[in-house]
């Protein structure tokens, strides 16, 4: 979808000719539609069929920020995008590159990586060619988690973590925009305590994993299917929140996604695939069964952490386009608790005021 542009024509065509000789004379910019984020996106094109893309923040000092709630150290003064891509491409992670920034309007030039999610190309594909799309997409993990983990003092993310106050906080965001201020509920003290304390024990399990460099938001509506010759190259984008969290998290953001609904059997076929393709010595090919263990735990955090994120965007930012995803997500979470016997206590404490942890 294509929106009419808002931003100024002249201030735009200025910059293109002076810091980065592109050609205006039929310059045509055109919004594109947005995520769920501050962002605003815009697509310039020339002839001869040229094109860049402009990211707006809402405010230039938001160029300081992370929009997603961290801890840890790694505040630094700088854009965390652009911080995080210069880390990333160092590293061979395809990450889109950056032309020009104006931090005084809080614009970012970028590289066009076309208009084809991994969400668009996979959504109407069979479960066959899916798998060997999400096959692509892990090799791409695999790559960023090895490579881009090596540590950094000048990048961002080795100075935050999914530590257990952070991975609680999201629990909370769950539970105070979900089932409170969307539903309406409000929960008893013996349940919120119950919930709480199987919570902090997810929290506590996932946070003493070893930690790899994590994007925060792996998933379908993030990875680009960029035209490269006779094929298509798979890039990553919005890592601007990027941390040090367990390789399960980034795994479970791609297969247990918010968008796209993965057959339980290519899940497992997937979680063997990322294992074979960690390196030979790595510890974690050698307790597949720990890893999936943990795997699960990841999904239920994330899809819980997703949830509360959608009943936010509707209620403070007014977009409820999001909001059809979270019954799905719920059902996906019951499914994860099912597969753990040891949190059949989280189940019971909330299957009352979920109607998706009702029934099979």
């Amino acid at each position: 979808m294509v929106l009419r542009s808002m931003v100024d024509s002249e201030q735009v065509t200025a910059i293109l000719r002076e810091h980065l000789r592109f050609p205006v004379g039929d310059l045509a910019i055109s919004r594109l539609q947005g995520d769920a984020s501050n962002r605003t996106y815009y697509r310039l094109r020339s002839s001869p069929n040229r094109t860049l893309i402009l990211m707006v923040l809402s405010e230039p000092e938001a160029f300081k920020a992370s929009e997603e709630k961290v801890t840890g150290s790694g505040e630094i003064d700088e854009l965390p995008f652009l911080n995080v891509q210069r880390h990333l491409r160092a590293h061979g992670v395809p990450v889109p590159e950056v032309y020009y920034m104006d931090p005084s309007r809080g614009w970012l030039f970028l590289e066009d990586l076309g208009e084809t999610t991994f969400a668009e190309r996979v959504l109407p594909a069979p479960e066959e060619s899916r798998v060997r799309y999400y096959r692509t997409a892990i090799d791409t993990l695999v790559t960023m988690q090895q490579r881009a983990s090596e540590p950094d003092a000048l990048c961002i993310a080795f100075g935050r973590a999914f530590d257990v106050p952070l991975l609680m906080w999201e629990f909370e965001h769950f539970l105070e925009y979900e089932i409170e201020k969307r539903r309406g509920i409000v929960l008893p003290d013996s349940v919120r305590k119950e919930v709480h304390s199987c919570f902090l024990g997810v929290s506590e399990a996932l946070a003493l994993e070893p930690r790899a460099f994590t994007h925060r938001d792996f998933h379908s509506r993030n990875l680009m299917l960029q035209p490269n010759g006779s094929g298509e190259r798979l890039c990553v984008i919005d890592f601007q929140d990027a941390l040090m969290g367990p390789p399960q998290y980034d795994l479970a953001s791609l297969l247990r996604d918010s968008y796209i609904s993965l057959e339980e059997k290519s899940i497992d076929d997937l979680i063997a695939y990322y294992l074979e393709h960690r390196a030979p010595a790595d510890p974690m090919r050698r307790e597949p069964a720990r890893f999936r263990e943990l795997f699960d735990l990841a999904s239920l955090q994330r899809n819980f952490k997703a949830a509360g994120r959608f009943a936010y965007i509707d209620l403070v930012k007014k977009n409820g386009r999001y909001l059809a995803y979270i019954s799905p997500m719920l059902k996906r979470v019951k499914r994860s608790l099912e597969r753990q016997p040891r949190l059949s206590r989280l189940f019971r404490a909330l299957e009352s005021y979920l109607p998706e942890f009702q029934g099979p």
